[in-house]
């Protein structure tokens, strides 16, 4: 029997994904003059577990890479050599790569082998460069580290056929986590291992069958030499092995002593005095590693978003079902049908639970986001001399996943933004007063039902004549007279950009716009704080979810529109002479000394109205990005919660329309796209 090993390809690159995420957060937070061990112990292991999987699968190119840079890691773990800002960056360029090599493998994109090569000299030379590394540490004693020592209980020989070489690593790889592996030499047609190690036969059994042919396999148990094989580890398999409890390495207590220690409580005896807090040290961050691992496989498992959307779809559709059936026992006579009612209104409880918590599902912290920032927050102040302090605050708030996607750009753009316009050369910071290092904030808070995320700098601010002057040259309608609010927001024009010269940073007025419209997609609105001196603070306010939305049930002659509440303001029917005619403009209705343009809905979706004088219906004031408008409609229906239905995908783009959702009766209510309304002003 042999096994498709494509369908754990997946499997293998989520997971190296991850590994490559994580190890790049412990490089950009590791202390070069004194770092933790067990960070470089962690960042190993990343590289080391990133390595196993390249080679069970093949993957040699992954492979070589991470094997120099296994090896240097593995130098600098052991105090062969000392860890430098060299290193840092040759391990984050590494890393690069790998990412690159992986997307290569699952999406086809095209990997610059140059690169690749560049990448594998660094590292072998840096490997290769220990003249300034200091002496190797001595081998301790068991007396100045008890860990050094484990004690297995059993020993297995494993007979395979011929393999090729990438599968003989990754099985001798995996089997080296169980304990200690050998490889028996001048063994014709085929190959045979030596395993001592504290695990079962069936655990082995698994490990190989995973890799090779379980047909193949034959494995049997050897004589454990005395009452049991003691063997002496190496550091670097101290952070694999599997051990036995402490107990087992001294001898049981007899006599008077045996008979105390069953007095006692029924803990692990007291370990023999050790000269060096080293092993307490491994000891205490050993068991910190392993409880969490074990943790979370127990608590989380993968699932396709693709299977997630369906289950959101169909808690849409059963939302609808339960609106209608309310819908309909709203006519039943409610003391003959009590029951039935009692009923409808507990399966409505349950249905509204039911619809919160798979929504949450597709929530995901903000800190997938936010952790892609610290790389090139140090990047960019690298290669613009600057000196810049990144924090993250609510990196833990959640946010639909749809939406937490396509944040990445625009708050891309606003970091970049910050750091090359906002915070200045550390020379020009001393003069002013300031510490040499900027701070740059990236935030997130959930209000109500949106969450609100903010970008903020100690920078020198906006400044709000060069905004001025930069507008007027580009034929914009401003005045002296303008607020600042009204001032900051001229940098969201298209083609604007203050930047005296044009880089690859920024300067060609390509980005603030477009931000600002992805944004607005979203349902989001952005604003602006800046004091001159001070810094600047850009403040993205977006809805949690795409799929629900809070709206007001209008009516158009026989038809039923949504309008999202996020946009409303208020609602009236206004007096006959607060609506006035302006030519050739169409109508203004004045609202408390504000006059507002009247948009007339029932002309824009040709349908035939039930009033045709405002004064007769209602208004609805809306308002986007700081800009009012007033909506003239025949009714308001109410207020109900709707599943978003997307229009486009299953129709087509239509004029005004940002989507579609089923009501309580089973019709079809159009959801008006309020930004492109206004946008259109007819």
């Amino acid at each position: 029997m042999t096994i498709d090993m494509s369908q754990f390809f997946q499997v293998f690159f989520d997971e190296a994904e991850e590994l490559l995420a994580e190890k790049e957060k412990l490089l950009l937070a590791v202390d070069v003059a004194s770092p933790d061990p067990e960070d470089l112990n962690a960042i190993f292991r990343a590289a080391h577990s990133i390595k196993g999987g390249a080679s069970t699968f093949g993957l040699n190119d992954m492979t070589e890479v991470t094997h120099v840079l296994e090896s240097l890691l593995d130098k600098i773990r052991k105090g062969e050599m000392a860890l430098t800002a060299e290193h840092v960056d040759a391990f984050l360029s590494a890393k690069d790569v790998l990412k690159m090599q992986l997307d290569g493998h699952r999406l086809g994109s095209p990997v610059d082998q140059d690169a690749v090569a560049d990448v594998r000299m660094l590292l072998q030379s840096l490997s290769q460069d220990d003249a300034a590394a200091p002496p190797p540490k001595p081998a301790l004693s068991l007396v100045e580290d008890e860990h050094q020592y484990t004690t297995f209980h059993s020993a297995f020989r494993i007979e395979l056929p011929a393999v090729s070489d990438a599968d003989a690593n990754a099985l001798m790889s995996e089997l080296g986590l169980l304990g200690k592996i050998s490889r028996e030499s001048e063994v014709r047609d085929g190959m045979v291992l030596h395993l001592q190690t504290n695990e079962g036969k069936d655990d082995i059994i698994s490990i190989c069958s995973f890799i090779l042919n379980p047909d193949c396999l034959k494995i049997s148990e050897e004589a454990v030499e005395g009452p049991a094989a003691e063997v002496q580890l190496s550091e670097d398999e101290l952070g694999y092995g599997f051990f036995e409890p402490l107990d087992a390495m001294f001898p049981p207590l007899e006599g008077e002593a045996a008979a105390a220690a069953s007095v006692a409580a029924p803990v692990a005896p007291a370990l023999p005095a050790v000269t060096s807090s080293g092993a307490e040290k491994k000891a205490a961050v050993k068991k910190e590693i392993e409880k969490p691992t074990a943790s979370q496989e127990s608590t989380t498992i993968r699932v396709g978003i693709e299977k997630v959307d369906q289950l959101i779809n169909l808690i849409g559709e059963l939302v609808i079902t339960q609106a209608m059936l309310e819908q309909r026992t709203q006519l039943l006579d409610p003391i003959e049908n009590e029951r039935l009612l009692s009923s409808v209104a507990h399966l409505t409880r349950n249905t509204r639970d039911l619809q919160e918590a798979v929504m949450s599902i597709r929530m995901m912290p903000m800190d997938y986001v936010f952790s892609r920032f610290p790389r090139m927050v140090r990047d960019l102040a690298n290669k613009l001399g600057k000196k810049v302090e990144f924090v993250t605050y609510g990196a833990s708030t959640e946010l639909d996943k749809g939406l937490i996607e396509r944040i990445v750009d625009p708050l891309t753009h606003l970091v970049r933004n910050s750091i090359d316009h906002g915070i200045e050369m550390p020379a020009a910071r001393v003069s002013a007063g300031k510490t040499e290092t900027g701070r740059l904030s990236l935030s997130a808070v959930h209000q109500g039902g949106n969450i609100v995320i903010e970008v903020s700098d100690d920078g020198g601010g906006l400044h709000r004549e060069k905004i001025l002057a930069k507008a007027k040259q580009n034929g914009l309608s401003v005045s002296d007279s303008m607020t600042d609010a009204e001032v900051w927001q001229l940098i969201f024009a298209p083609g604007f950009s203050t930047a005296d010269v044009v880089t690859d940073v920024s300067g060609r007025g390509v980005g603030m716009d477009v931000v600002k419209r992805n944004i607005a997609a979203m349902g989001g609105v952005v604003d602006i704080r800046s004091a001159r001196g001070f810094g600047t603070t850009i403040t993205i306010s977006l809805p949690l979810t795409l799929a629900i939305l809070d709206g007001m049930s209008i009516k158009l002659g026989e038809e039923i529109y949504i309008l999202p509440l996020g946009y409303v303001v208020e609602s009236l029917q206004p007096a006959p002479d607060d609506v006035k005619e302006v030519n050739g403009k169409g109508k203004v209705i004045k609202v408390r000394d504000e006059y507002l343009q009247l948009v007339a809905l029932h002309k824009m979706f040709a349908l035939e109205p039930k009033f045709l004088e405002p004064s007769d219906g209602i208004v609805v004031i809306v308002e986007v990005d700081g800009k009012k408008a007033a909506l003239f409609v025949d009714d308001l229906v109410g207020q109900q919660q709707v599943v978003v239905k997307n229009i486009e995908s299953n129709y087509k783009k239509v004029p005004g329309i940002s989507g579609a959702t089923i009501l309580g009766d089973g019709g079809v209510a159009l959801i008006l796209d309020v930004p492109a309304l206004l946008r259109s002003g007819k």
